[in-house]
């Protein structure tokens, strides 16, 4: 499993761990149907607490990301297919708000930051998530 966590990180170690599950889902490095591991084994491996990993893998449940099988373990859940909602495009475009200040900030231009989305965005698939 390639999931890194920064001790030193700003961002809560359980938060680390549920951001980098939504990439590997949204990037399809993880697939409906891939098991992870079981909160033990992943905290022996990441040297975290096993509630920090509960506690994700709480979360990334609510969320419907994963599914806790009982007697088989946790796996990645099926993808729910809805049409996004109002209230979903309203997040997605206060978030590049919150990136066009940042950017601007550090002297990147709208336009330059379209082409750096672009860029990224090409390049979505095409980068593997790591190996275990």
């Amino acid at each position: 499993m390639w999931f890194r966590i920064d001790p030193r990180s700003e961002v809560p170690l359980y938060q680390q761990l549920v951001d980098q599950v939504r990439e590997g889902v949204a990037r399809g490095w993880l697939r409906p149907g891939d098991r992870l591991p079981s909160v033990r084994e992943l905290a022996v491996r990441l040297a975290l607490n096993h509630n920090t990993v509960a506690k994700a893998y709480q979360e990334l449940e609510r969320e419907g990301l994963i599914e806790t099988l009982r007697g088989r373990g946790t796996f990645v859940a099926a993808r729910r297919r809805r049409p996004a909602s109002h209230e979903d495009y309203a997040w997605v475009e206060s978030q590049i708000r919150q990136l066009l200040v940042a950017a601007y900030h550090l002297g990147i231009g709208p336009e330059e930051l379209v082409d750096i989305v672009r860029r990224v965005a090409a390049g979505w698939r095409e980068t593997e998530g790591g190996s275990s």
